[in-house]
């Protein structure tokens, strides 16, 4: 195994690999997932959300049928599961969180603390594109998008990229059309 070492010209006594505090390039990591529902309250939305994302890849569903739909699945869980498994509230979203801290963490000792490391997931709160707002916002000027799923594949994947794209894709209509 080989490793490269980045010297940082600003400051060579620094850590090779650490960014100057000075440096003006802000990174921000994006690590993707689908979501855990926390309440049975957020089954509708995370149903709305996956028929919108999943279901219509495979057939054309429209668009007024998604509410209806996710209302019936949400009834169907409370049905099949009633108030088992923790009362509807999954650990994914705290072990999600400590993945985070870790990832941040370990990256920031490496390369200082123009990393930083977000969460957005795909059906629930907070959702990928809200996420990206905030980076924005916070004015870093380049980020890695990175899906932690379970199974990792061009049809899972594409789902982080197409919301990306979207969330980006609206940024970039907004601005040529002269609009902030």
């Amino acid at each position: 195994m080989t490793s490269t070492t980045i010297q940082n010209a600003a400051n060579p006594s620094q850590h090779p690999n650490q960014m100057s505090v000075n440096h003006p390039e802000q990174i921000a990591v994006l690590l993707t997932s689908y979501g855990g529902v926390q309440t049975y309250d957020q089954f509708t939305q995370y149903n709305k959300r996956t028929s919108e994302y999943i279901a219509a890849k495979f057939a054309p569903i429209p668009s007024w049928l998604y509410s209806p739909v996710a209302r019936i699945l949400t009834l169907r869980d409370l049905f099949k599961w009633g108030y088992k498994h923790e009362h509807f509230t999954s650990p994914q979203n705290d072990i999600f969180e400590n993945q985070r801290r870790g990832i941040e963490q370990h990256l920031q000792e490496q390369w200082g603390e123009g990393v930083q490391v977000f969460t957005g997931f795909y059906f629930c709160e907070p959702f990928v594109e809200d996420v990206l707002a905030e980076i924005k916002d916070k004015g870093f000027n380049k980020i890695l998008v990175f899906p932690l799923l379970v199974v990792d594949s061009v049809f899972t994947s594409s789902i982080a990229i197409e919301q990306v794209n979207q969330a980006l894709g609206q940024e970039t209509d907004a601005k040529k059309a002269g609009l902030p």
